[in-house]
């Protein structure tokens, strides 16, 4: 076994561990998105607004698909809760 070959069933199971931190506080991170996306918009001015929802929308959008909550969305579509 080569230490390419370890280092790759460590991945997995860092991957697995993330997935379920993130599925467990979902709701924390959505809330820490906006909070973000709110500061860095109020520090700009307002200048880069679309941006920052574009990111927001993101954002939100990759944790609703590792928490599974994004069955009724296709993937890369936005999510507009946020």
């Amino acid at each position: 076994m080569s230490v390419f070959d370890g280092l790759k069933g460590r991945a997995g199971e860092l991957k697995g561990k993330a997935a379920g931190l993130v599925g467990e506080n979902s709701g924390k991170i959505q809330d820490g998105i906006g909070h973000a996306g709110g500061f860095i918009d109020s520090k700009t001015g307002g200048k880069y607004s679309d941006k920052i929802t574009s990111v927001q929308s993101k954002a939100s959008s990759m944790v609703d698909n590792v928490d599974g909550q994004d069955g009724a969305r296709p993937a890369g579509s936005p999510n507009t809760s946020a």
